[in-house]
């Protein structure tokens, strides 16, 4: 793949708070500048202000998933949280649903790879997170561009039944 593909999740705590953030700074001002003869006001506007620049400073701070596929390799980037993977072991993927969105990636076998925890915990999960405000058509949009097939057209056998994250025993399937 000559060019880098890239897709950025959409972050709407982030805009939320740089706009709040903005908004209390914006008042602060016209505070202060409206009733600079009483202290109450311009300790009120200074309040505004201030808290207002720290929205804005912590919203602009909150960092966003970023999907990309370059040089042969898939990276999925959150902050200083970097995951690569080769472009030729990742068979198929899955999106599951929910309140904040994952992506499951699986190797051509059709087995779900583990990831480090993004927190620096112990513990590995099968998925990487997005934002609740990623719609699932836009991640297929982008992983069908790349070249990757979902997990039910990947060119396996099919999707395996999954039990916690884990392949069901060939002894238990039904």
């Amino acid at each position: 793949m000559p060019e880098p593909v890239r897709m950025n999740c959409p972050m709407g705590r982030k805009r939320g708070e740089i706009g709040a953030g903005i908004a209390l700074l914006l008042l602060g001002g016209v505070t202060v500048a409206l009733s600079s003869a009483q202290w109450g006001g311009v300790v009120l506007g200074t309040l505004l202000i201030i808290g207002g620049a720290a929205l804005t400073w912590h919203g602009a701070r909150i960092a966003v998933p970023v999907l990309e596929v370059a040089d042969a390799e898939f990276r999925y980037r959150l902050g200083t949280y970097i995951v690569r993977i080769p472009f030729s072991d990742v068979g198929s993927y899955y999106v599951l649903p929910g309140r904040t969105r994952s992506l499951a990636l699986c190797d051509a076998a059709g087995r779900p790879r583990h990831f480090p925890s993004t927190q620096g915990r112990r513990a590995s999960r099968p998925y990487l997170p997005l934002t609740g405000m990623t719609s699932p058509e836009r991640v297929h949009e982008f992983m069908t561009t790349v070249g990757i097939p979902p997990r039910d057209r990947s060119l396996t056998a099919g999707p395996l039944p999954l039990t916690m994250g884990r392949p069901v025993p060939k002894s238990r399937r039904t």
